[in-house]
């Protein structure tokens, strides 16, 4: 029963972080998987990629509904990120847990460093940039 619990609000915190950002599925489920369950890397990756399959139905109903879905490049990009899917899986499964957990690491700290230097040190747009960028976006 404390399993169930322990599911239940991992999937809590990565629906809303999910829905909120976008992320959730490698930032919030696996190393949640791996801290509080005894999944390894690659079955917390897998159970966290099936995860996301009812994360994503709901969130893009909603999304949908309040219009905010680019349709016109959801087939494209779906296309490339399901050939890709197929083929990481398959690389996944070749990797043993503790390289595969190394990266995972790596790719983290690269993407968090990301966004901090991003947003650290980008300037702001001037008065009359911002105003041309708003008039241009509610045109569009």
């Amino acid at each position: 029963m404390q399993l169930f619990i322990v599911a239940f609000l991992i999937g809590v915190s990565g629906g809303m972080l999910g829905a909120l950002f976008g992320v959730g599925g490698g930032i919030i489920m696996v190393p949640a998987l791996l801290k509080f369950t005894d999944l390894n890397m690659k079955e917390a990756v897998a159970t966290s990629l099936t995860i996301i399959i009812i994360t994503a139905v709901f969130a893009t109903a909603s999304n949908a509904s309040a219009k905010l879905i680019d349709w016109r490049l959801v087939g494209f990009a779906g296309a490339g990120a399901a050939l890709a899917a197929f083929f990481g899986s398959g690389l996944m499964r070749q990797m043993n847990n503790e390289t595969l957990t190394r990266l995972f690491a790596i790719f983290m700290i690269c993407m968090g460093g990301k966004i901090l230097w991003d947003t650290s040190f980008k300037k702001p747009p001037a008065p009359a940039e911002q105003a041309v960028a708003e008039v241009s976006s509610e045109g569009s």
